[in-house]
């Protein structure tokens, strides 16, 4: 029954500075400080040379574009994304970083047009523009009301769990941490003394008791937790064991939910317990069309994720996917054809961990079948 359940739509990497900033309504300075590209228009024009050009300037919802409908239709409790920008007018590059993202504050409507109730900021972008950078992205992110978790103005606002009231009664518990091994440099992690982001130095189980300490600490009867993790490479299917110990191990601490991002195409998913585990859920929104060299990966397609958890057991009950392709910096609803790619590419690399993706309503993927195991608990 609808009552009885929670429903979350979460996705990856939401990157609305750079190109995308350039065709909303106050583009930002577009100077870049890259090995080849020293104008964020570039990638406007490399994405209209691709795939044919995009109103400009473009209204708040361009970039959204189909997902906005989907995202209506299916109704979720808690949208969470990972808002892979920072929010600056803030020149001051980050030095040793070949690539920056900013979008400007006045194109903040751009990303509350899809009303995310919490904006995961423990990245290995949101201080692309130094702490300024960051307390900028924070102060305005808190003027529009967006919730955000993995970054503050000190560790242990960085650490602090997001909670997201639910209809009905419990919350949604967000816990939002980022790996070194996404890019995150070390100098990044917030202290005492200054704001960063949440960093997790190593994956230990050491470390995966502590955080589901955080959550536990602050958890009521009734209430679902969810880790959502900035980890591991751009590229590429496998994942590293070390990732698979460490999600299992906080789901075996009370986790209801793993929420992986970095990955700039889709990863495995695997059901640990009756508890979904997301391991990449790829690009959301970026300006990436035009880039060559990763065909193979086909990043231009992307995947809403609509989980469904048990309110009294955090147990997974459905898993419904909407695919989507970037096109003309705009997200629009997948071909049949490279629905069923994405189909058949999910079962292959999510094989190992006894998945099943199928064919669901109205072009959407579905979970039909994984071994819950055991009861978490």
């Amino acid at each position: 029954m609808p009552g009885d359940q929670v429903t979350l739509f979460l996705c990856g990497d939401v990157m609305l500075g750079r190109g995308v900033d350039q065709i909303l309504p106050h583009p930002g300075d577009p100077a870049l400080r890259e090995g080849y590209v020293r104008d964020a228009r570039t990638y406007v024009r490399l994405a209209a040379e691709e795939n044919g050009p995009m109103p400009w300037p473009a209204d708040f919802t361009w970039p959204w574009g189909d997902a906005l409908p989907a995202l209506e239709a299916a109704a979720p409790d808690v949208r969470v994304v990972n808002l892979e920008t920072s929010v600056t007018r803030c020149d001051a590059f980050a030095p040793a970083k070949g690539i920056h993202y900013r979008m400007h504050p006045d194109n903040l409507p751009a990303l509350t047009v899809a009303r995310p109730d919490v904006c995961v900021l423990a990245n290995n972008h949101v201080l692309d523009f130094g702490r300024r950078g960051l307390e900028e992205t924070l102060r305005t992110l808190a003027e529009a009301g967006l919730r955000v978790a993995g970054a503050g103005r000190d560790a242990e606002q960085a650490r602090r769990p997001t909670a997201v009231p639910v209809a009905g009664g419990g919350r949604v518990l967000v816990l939002a941490f980022g790996v070194p091994s996404s890019g995150i440099p070390h100098t990044w992690a917030a202290t005492d003394e200054r704001p960063g982001v949440h960093v997790v130095p190593e994956l230990t189980t050491e470390a995966a008791t502590a955080l589901a300490d955080r959550l536990r600490a602050v958890r009521r009867p009734g209430d679902l937790a969810v880790a959502s993790v900035h980890w591991g490479s751009n590229w590429g299917y496998e994942v590293p064991r070390t990732q698979v110990r460490f999600a299992h191990t906080l789901v075996d601490a009370g986790v209801d939910l793993v929420h992986g991002h970095s990955s700039h195409h889709p990863r495995p998913l695997e059901v640990y317990r009756g508890r979904l585990v997301l391991y990449g859920c790829g690009d959301f929104i970026d300006d990436y069309e035009g880039i060559s060299g990763y065909a193979r990966y086909r990043d231009d397609l992307r995947l809403a994720y609509l989980a469904a958890l048990c309110r009294e057991t955090g147990r997974l009950t459905a898993l419904r996917m909407v695919p989507l392709q970037a096109h003309r910096l705009r997200l629009r609803y997948a071909t049949p054809e490279d629905t069923t790619w994405l189909r058949s590419t999910l079962n292959h690399v999510s094989s190992d961990f006894g998945t099943v993706v199928a064919p669901g309503p109205d072009g959407t993927l579905v979970l039909s079948h994984a071994d819950p195991g055991p009861p978490a608990g």
